[in-house]
């Protein structure tokens, strides 16, 4: 039996929580998305993932560069 795959992330790891948008700077997500991403199915994360690079410029930050690897 094969090891499951990691999880998709778009963790910059660069960690860093804007307090006027409640995002990370690194990857755009929420406090509550991060907290939630191991235990999201794969399909919502893909689907959260897909919306980053247009919330992290409506915030104002810089777009979003390939995650790091894990």
């Amino acid at each position: 039996m094969s090891p499951a795959p990691k999880p998709s992330s778009p963790c910059t790891k660069v960690c860093v929580l804007d307090a006027a948008s409640g995002l990370c700077r690194g990857c755009g997500r929420s406090r509550d998305e991060i907290a939630a991403w191991g235990g999201l199915p794969e399909a919502r994360r893909r689907a959260i993932m897909a919306g980053l690079q247009d919330r992290m410029r409506a915030a104002g930050f810089a777009p979003l560069e390939e995650p790091l690897p894990l």
